[in-house]
Formats: C-alpha cells, structure tokens, sequence
C-alpha cells in the first residue's frame, strides 16, 4: 500500500510504502531505505534541506535517517503521538509532523506541540503545507483549518466547515487547492468554488498547470487517477480526464501522487506504485510491466 510519493534531492523519487517500507528511486532502481528498522506502518517521507530523510509512522513516531544513522523520535522524545501521516519542511527549516493528537513542530532541538488546547478544532491531523505568504493550512480527519503563526481558522464556506481533507496543494496563481471525500474546491483568498463532487484524496499542479487528483469518484465504488485540464479550470465545468479508474472498493484505493522531473505522473495505490508517461501505464512492482 503506497501512502505518498515525494520527490528527494537530484531528481529521485522516495515512496512511503505500509509494511514494505520506504524506497527511494534513482531512475534505475529501488532501494529501501527502512531495511534496518524492521515492519513498520510507514505513512509519509521526506528529504530536507540538509538531506536528512524523515519516516512518518502510524505505529512508531518518526525516524531520522542522516546516511549513516537512524535516530528514532517518538512521544518520550516529546512528539505529540506516535501515530504520524504528514511531515512537511517550512521555509525556516522546522520540520512539521500531523498527528493522531495534534501538530508537533521539531526545531532541530525539541518539539512544539499544538492540539486543541491551543486553539485549533481537531487533533487528527491528515495533511500540512505552507503557502507563499508563510501560513499552514491543515486537513484533518475532522475541521481543516489554516495557522497563521499566532490563530488557528477553521475553513468554512456558507458556513460549512471543510471536514475530512486529505488533499492540500497551492498552485502557481496562489490558489489554495482542498480535495477529501466531500470533493475538490478552490480558495482564491476570498471565496471557495466547487470544482468536482469527486472525492481527492490527493492533489498535484504540474508543470502546465493542470491540476491531478488521486481519488473516489463513485462513493464506494471507482477510484481514478483524474486530470483537470488547466484550459478549463474556471470553466463552469471543468475538463476531466480520467486516466485509472479500473479498481473498484477498498483494494482499489488511489493515494499518493507525484510529477516527476520528466513530466511523469507516478501515483500509489493499494497494490504498489504506477508510472502514468502520458500514454502508458507502468507498474513498477509486477514482473509484467505495462497494463
């Protein structure tokens, strides 16, 4: 089950995969970076600025990896839970890690803990990211809500909040992109728009704008990998182009998604990890290839 997909330093790929591990790829093969750690239920990866790779749990905090050794954070090292699905990097260098119980930020020394006690509407956190003007912007399993270094604001459009967000992304334009089982919307910095009923469970910009979500479209039926055709985006009704929607029920969970630095759209799913070019569909994992 591959969780997410992020991009690591010259043009690698890093791959959070539950139980297998996390793999990095070098345009030529695969290597686990979590064979010393043993079985865990990886969720989340990153490589910071410094090239240190972070591992995000669900069932054993957060591990640090420099190259040479693995340091292992978890709630006696002061981390707010040991059930972790999101890191994210600021531009200052904190490290960020959405919990079971709320934000945990590590500056290098110690941890910051914000849950509900500070002010914000739920602990589960599901996604973090931060826009150009420096605020993070959370999803939850519960109320999203966004942080600006001083309050928390939950989201709300016509006075419903936005529950359940898994998918956050900012695109080139400055828009704030939020996609969950309840849809895909986008925030202007004054009103959100509905883009699509179809749940996004995660969501990529690419190089040419469009924009590219992994998600249920049929409420326990389909999931595709689908993109937004960038000509239409504000088009009433967006353009949508269902690349993968073969998979049906809970096997066929779409997940993580990434543009890689030749354009292709690698994505995750409940049986491995894909590689979309643009005509074809590659999987990486079984012996036959294309399908």
């Amino acid at each position: 089950m591959v969780r997410n997909i992020k991009k690591g330093r010259n043009g690698t790929i890093l791959i959070a995969a539950s139980f297998s591990g996390v793999f990095r790829y070098d345009g030529k093969s695969f290597t686990n970076l979590t064979g010393k750690i043993g079985s865990r239920r990886f969720w989340d990866v990153l490589e910071d600025r410094r090239g240190n790779l972070w591992f995000a749990s669900t069932d054993s905090g957060v591990y640090h990896y420099n190259g040479k050794s693995f340091k292992h954070f978890t709630t006696r090292e002061g981390l707010a839970n040991n059930r972790v699905m999101s890191i994210y990097e600021d531009r200052a260098g904190f490290i960020w890690f959405g919990t079971g119980t709320g934000v945990s930020r590590y500056d290098g020394t110690s941890f910051r803990n914000f849950t509900t006690k500070e002010g914000h509407l739920n602990n589960d956190i599901t996604k973090i990211i931060e826009d150009k003007t420096g605020k993070l912007w959370i999803g939850t399993r519960g109320e999203a809500f966004v942080y600006d270094g001083k309050t928390f604001t939950a989201l709300a459009h016509k006075g419903k909040t936005f529950e359940n967000v898994w998918g956050i992304t900012e695109d080139k334009k400055g828009n704030i992109w939020l996609g969950g089982n309840n849809g895909l919307w986008r925030y202007d910095g004054r009103t959100f728009t509905t883009i699509a009923q179809r749940g996004a469970s995660a969501i990529i910009e690419d190089k040419k704008g469009n924009i590219w979500t992994t998600g249920e479209i049929i409420p326990n039926g389909d999931w595709a990998l689908s993109r937004y055709d960038q000509k239409s985006l504000y088009n009433k009704t967006p353009s949508i182009t269902e690349i993968k929607s073969k998979y049906k029920g809970g096997k066929g969970m779409l997940c993580g998604i990434l543009e890689a630095n030749d354009g292709s759209i690698w994505y995750g799913s409940f049986f491995g990890v894909y590689r979309y070019d643009g005509k074809t569909i590659t999987d990486l994992k079984s012996k036959e290839g294309k399908q």
